[in-house]
């Protein structure tokens, strides 16, 4: 009975043993974090945030798991972005507009036609310009800033052509609450409305506004176009998302940790960029064959009717970044 016993406390020992080294190292240490985001699941962005889930797990042994909440699961906008400054949550996706309510330069790429297309604004990622805003703004805010996702060119959708600037004249158009955003449709006569992304697509549908703004791929993701019938490729903004990481997160990963989650989260955004790209380039001809009116517009008498405002001074940037964001090249 006792040989018995013996051998059963041996095997239940062995066991035990066996399936702790199959367990990832320091697994009982695991640290979680929250990547909150307002995009739907189907998107590239979602997609982005999950792939840097996977592989800062990967890069870490299993040390930290990364958690990804879409569809503003955690938050509408100026929730998540006040949450990350608490700690509360680790890792956003959040429009560069925003980032200027904390330290305005930054928020030059956002506002219109200050990026001249998507060649102009890679450029811009990789320059020594967006390096030094970065750095400014992290001395602001702590937050670091991990790099910028390709958002897409805007485009304004509506129930009629708009083809000049008088053809905005009176159109209530939504627009996020930030002034890069509602520039645009101020400088050209229409009338900004504020809205929170999750409300657009009810409010076209009931008439509440007119129009809408956003980037080709957003506008499908959306179903923005089951509310509208034409879009109108104004390209006014050439858009991007930032990907910010907490300081305390920072403080918590240390310098060797820190440095593979921000690689990490530009790998991911990469991907994302690209993807969008793809999908900029085939969009316009799937909207047609959907039965929407999509109208080549002619930018330059927009550009015409926003230039002077954007040298003027009460922008929130001093002349030289303007000039210097000009003179990249793309």
């Amino acid at each position: 009975m006792f040989t018995r016993k013996l051998i059963r406390g041996t095997v239940m020992g062995l066991t035990a043993l066996v399936a702790l080294a199959g367990m990832p190292k320091n697994s009982s240490a695991q640290e979680v974090l929250k990547f909150g985001h307002v995009y739907e699941v189907d998107t590239p962005y979602h997609r982005a945030a999950l792939k840097a889930s996977e592989l800062f797990a990967e890069r870490t042994d299993g040390r930290y798991k990364i958690e990804v909440f879409p569809a503003s699961q955690l938050g509408k906008e100026a929730a998540i972005n006040e949450a990350l400054t608490l700690g509360s949550i680790d890792i956003i996706y959040t429009g560069v507009a925003y980032l200027g309510q904390t330290y305005p330069p930054i928020s030059i790429s956002d506002y219109p036609f200050t990026l001249r297309g998507y060649e102009h604004w890679l450029n811009y990622t990789k320059s020594d310009l967006f390096a030094e805003l970065s750095k400014e703004y992290t001395s602001v805010t702590g937050n670091e800033i991990a790099g910028l996702v390709y958002y897409g060119a805007r485009h304004v959708t509506s129930n009629k052509p708009i083809l000049t600037p008088a053809d905005m004249k009176g159109l209530k158009i939504r627009t996020p609450n930030a002034p890069a955003y509602q520039m645009f449709p101020k400088e050209t006569g229409a009338n900004p409305t504020p809205m929170a992304f999750s409300e657009v697509y009810l409010a076209l549908q009931q008439g509440v506004v007119d129009a809408q703004e956003n980037p080709l791929p957003t506008i499908k993701f959306k179903k923005f176009y089951e509310v509208q019938s034409n879009i109108n490729l104004t390209g006014h903004i050439i858009n991007s998302l930032i990907m910010l990481v907490s300081p305390s997160t920072m403080d918590k990963l240390g310098d060797e940790d820190g440095k593979v989650l921000l690689e990490t989260l530009q790998e991911a955004g990469i991907g994302a960029s690209n993807e969008i790209v793809k999908n900029e380039n085939e969009l316009a001809d799937w909207f047609r064959e959907q039965g929407v009116t999509v109208n080549e517009v002619d930018r330059g008498p927009f550009i015409d009717v926003i230039a002077p405002r954007l040298k003027s001074d009460d922008m929130p940037w001093d002349p030289e970044i303007f000039e210097r964001l000009e003179a990249i090249k793309g």
